[in-house]
């Protein structure tokens, strides 16, 4: 399997819209995450990629070729789901063997299979047991080894890391990415934490209401998000959003609101050139707001030390932002602290569409 590829998938459960018109197409080998919050249509899309679904519009293709009229077992691919869906009276060698013996494959070359596979997720010694004699980051491995060990074009993966403790969800973050550099397969993974998105992901689409907000690398996401949403989402903490307007004066453009005064730079001075009076949102990441400067000034609300840094929300006169600063941070809360934004990592969006406002490219950049 080269690819796959969805066109004007959408999918109704009465009159609830789960997935709306979505075009999204997975590239060969590439580890795709969907990402969003409760109901926003990535799992009803997962499955309807592997077959447990059927689209009420559009089509699914597995390399140019549509699959929509195939049912699961005959679709090209392997998934992994949430609650690991291990048969508790099998042992795992018999867990991960379970498919190639329903694919009638010999004996011996399905034993030399699952102990290749338990070698590579490094649960060989526990081939005897069973489910229940099993923490939770070993059940995740066997599901892991029973999808994996069919060598299939393609991995759909669930949510599988929501069921386990931090500490785990971090280890095995890394030994999935690991993982997909040795199959070399695709891999089109599910999940409502960001974190692993950004960590894990070649692309990642977010989706928002069954509709695609965004398509893109991890560094495109974060850094150049197509909306508020996305920026909103995709950032822990949240971006910071202040409502205004742009105003010229003396010269100088700048975006004013109730409580904060802020000087354009040149590449915001021109996306905001064919506004007019509309209003807008400027948006600020908490790293991207440090607390010196001599010009604006506010009170701290609240600070939480993070160990390597602190997370400091500070109160501007009606407006409050959240700042990431390095630790440790000893101003007392309502001390007054000064206050500046980075003019270079700024971001504007329309306040009514919440769309990113960006500069039009210039010729270099055309």
């Amino acid at each position: 399997m080269a690819e796959v590829r969805l066109e004007n998938v959408s999918k109704a459960f009465g009159d609830a819209v789960a997935v709306d018109a979505l075009n999204l197409t997975i590239a060969d080998r590439e580890f795709l995450t969907m990402v969003g919050p409760s109901g926003c249509g990535k799992s009803t899309t997962l499955r309807m990629i592997c077959g447990l679904e059927k689209a009420t519009g559009g089509e699914v293709y597995f390399d140019d070729q549509p699959v929509g009229y195939l049912p699961a077992n005959k679709r090209d691919v392997a998934m992994v789901f949430q609650s690991y869906a291990l048969y508790p009276h099998k042992t795992v060698a018999q867990n991960i063997g379970f498919a190639l013996k329903m694919m009638r494959v010999p004996r011996t070359e399905i034993d030399e299979r699952v102990a290749a596979t338990a070698r590579s997720l490094g649960i060989e010694k526990l081939l005897d047991r069973r489910p229940k004699e099993l923490s939770g980051g070993q059940r995740q491995r066997v599901a892991l080894g029973r999808a994996v060990i069919r060598d299939a074009g393609a991995f759909l993966l669930d949510e599988p890391l929501s069921n386990l403790d931090a500490q785990l969800r971090v280890d095995m973050r890394a030994e999935l990415k690991r993982l997909h550099a040795d199959l070399k397969r695709t891999f089109i993974y599910v999940t409502h934490d960001q974190v692993e998105a950004m960590t894990m992901s070649d692309r990642i689409a977010v989706l928002s209401e069954g509709v695609l907000q965004q398509c893109a690398p991890p560094e495109e996401i974060y850094s150049r998000p197509a909306n508020m949403f996305v920026a909103a989402f995709m950032g822990s903490p949240a971006m910071n959003f202040l409502r205004g307007g742009i105003v010229d004066e003396g010269g100088v453009r700048r975006f004013r609101s109730a409580s904060w005064t802020q000087d354009l730079p040149p590449s915001a001075v021109r996306a905001t050139e064919a506004l007019g009076d509309r209003e807008v949102v400027l948006g600020i990441r908490p790293e991207d707001v440090t607390l010196d400067g001599p010009e604006n000034h506010g009170s701290v609300f609240v600070s939480e030390p993070l160990g390597a840094d602190a997370l400091v929300t500070v109160d501007l006169g009606g407006d409050r932002v959240k700042a990431r600063v390095p630790a440790p941070f000893r101003s007392a809360v309502d001390s007054a602290v000064p206050v500046t934004f980075r003019a270079d990592r700024l971001h504007l969006f329309d306040a009514e569409s919440g769309s990113a406002i960006h500069a039009p490219a210039s010729d270099g950049e055309r």
